[in-house]
């Protein structure tokens, strides 16, 4: 199973839309996919249409309890794809984290142990504690929602010194998949330079694919619909069905083939 975490530890720039979207791409052209939701808020498992009361296991059971994937996935409306969802308890698994042993390696140990899917996409929250640093050791690659503002280049720094120290000592075969410009609005002079000073900095990691300002995309949540889903015909959908193209030209060919 491949597996990508999708973070950056500032908040809004659409990691969790990102997420389900790609997600829903992927389940659509046949990958049978999983997606985890590893943010307190919920907000991934929301806007795939799983309420609060139907979540009876979550991603916390798999840190903590280390229960199996199996045993908290559910099904979505959308054929081939599974979520595990987040519920309240998540929030206090940082701190419950802090006197395991082995609290960096939980997510990889029990996705090691999942055999039903071909990748697993992974909604990190908006920090870079215990929980985002198991997606990291737990995934071969990270994709990284950028939005198109000033101050998220100096986050974007950050986050690539912490993936450098998780290759240092949990997950040496961490790879930076690749960078996607999010709430990107062309009417704003300062968005094109933001994504000029990042391709420039980052070049071949930038996908080409640029998500834009949406009404369509901030809609779709309150639906429970991936915007894919909910209006598929929309600049944002059609933004994500091409970063979806091009995020699997980027997968290692022989681990497609497998």
């Amino acid at each position: 199973m491949i597996t990508i975490a999708v973070a950056n530890q500032k908040g809004g720039v659409g990691k969790t839309t990102t997420a389900i979207n790609i997600a829903t791409a992927l389940a659509a052209t046949g990958w049978k996919t999983l997606l985890i939701d590893l943010d307190p808020q919920g907000n991934c498992s929301t806007g795939i249409g799983i309420s609060a009361a139907e979540r009876e296991r979550s991603s916390y059971d798999l840190l903590i309890d280390q229960a199996r994937v199996s045993e908290c996935l559910m099904h979505t409306r959308i054929p081939n794809l599974d979520i595990v969802p987040a519920t309240v308890d998540l929030s206090g698994a940082e701190v419950e984290l802090v006197t395991i042993e082995d609290r960096t390696h939980r997510l990889r140990k029990v996705l090691g142990e999942d055999t039903g899917h071909d990748i697993c996409l992974i909604d990190c929250p908006p920090s870079l504690g215990l929980l985002t640093l198991n997606a990291l050791t737990a995934a071969d690659s990270i994709l990284v929602p950028l939005q198109c503002e000033f101050f998220a280049l100096e986050g974007l720094s950050q986050l690539l010194q912490t993936v450098e120290r998780v290759q240092e000592r949990f997950n040496s075969d961490l790879s930076i998949l690749g960078v996607v410009l999010t709430m990107y609005d062309r009417r704003n002079r300062l968005t094109d330079q933001v994504a000029d000073d990042v391709r420039s900095c980052l070049r071949d990691l930038v996908f080409e694919a640029v998500i834009p300002r949406n009404v369509r995309l901030s809609e779709a949540p309150s639906h429970g619909l991936p915007a894919l889903i909910y209006d598929h015909a929309c600049p944002g959908s059609q933004a994500y069905m091409k970063l979806a193209r091009e995020l699997i030209a980027r997968l290692p060919k022989q681990r497609i083939a497998a």
